[in-house]
């Protein structure tokens, strides 16, 4: 087994959360050095010109990055006119965060259903979404809110204007209740 290659995926599959020393030695069931020295060894691999990625060590955890030197290409593909229009999973996660705002991504996913991490950074990135601080809860994650950029995109001028939330579950269950109501009734009067 090319333990190297089994590290890189594990820094893949990870993603944005990263991947603490210790994990990478309980997953690999390989001892501290051992696994420095992969890291030490695959950090050497990106840091060719070749490679757009490198390893960074932030917080406690290890994760993929991308090279600051290629910023203005990166810029480039989030302001292109192809990427600006916003996709379903991103109105979505917009939505959630404009209604609930300040929230968490943790909150965000609960209220989706499905990991949001792509779509806020998206969000991040078109400065629509900000931080806003961290939330009291354990581990302190950051808080999310809309931007002025945000009102600007959607013609608000301030949050307040957004349209009022419906409960379609509920108008529906009414409608059914009401219609079931009447037929009731109807029966009621013919016996």
């Amino acid at each position: 087994m090319n333990k190297i290659a089994v590290l890189e995926g594990l820094l893949f599959v990870v993603g944005d959360e990263g991947i603490t020393l210790k994990n990478i030695c309980d997953i690999l069931e390989i001892e501290m050095d051992e696994a420095k020295k992969l890291l030490k060894d695959l950090r050497a691999i990106y840091e060719s010109n070749e490679r757009g990625i490198r390893i960074s060590f932030l917080g406690d955890t290890f994760k993929l990055t991308t090279k600051k030197e290629h910023k203005e290409y990166y810029q480039k593909l989030i302001t292109t006119k192809d990427n600006n229009t916003l996709s379903q999973a991103a109105l979505e996660t917009l939505a959630i965060i404009a209604y609930n705002q300040p929230i968490t991504r943790v909150e965000v996913d609960e209220a989706r259903g499905i990991s949001s991490i792509n779509m806020i950074k998206k969000l991040l990135a078109k400065d629509l979404i900000k931080v806003s601080g961290k939330s009291s809860l354990p581990g302190k994650p950051n808080l999310y809110k809309t931007t002025s950029e945000f009102l600007d995109y959607f013609g608000l001028a301030t949050i307040e204007d957004l349209p009022a939330l419906t409960d379609e579950k509920n108008e529906e269950s009414e409608k059914d209740q009401d219609l079931f109501s009447s037929i009731y009734k109807e029966e009621v009067e013919n016996i």
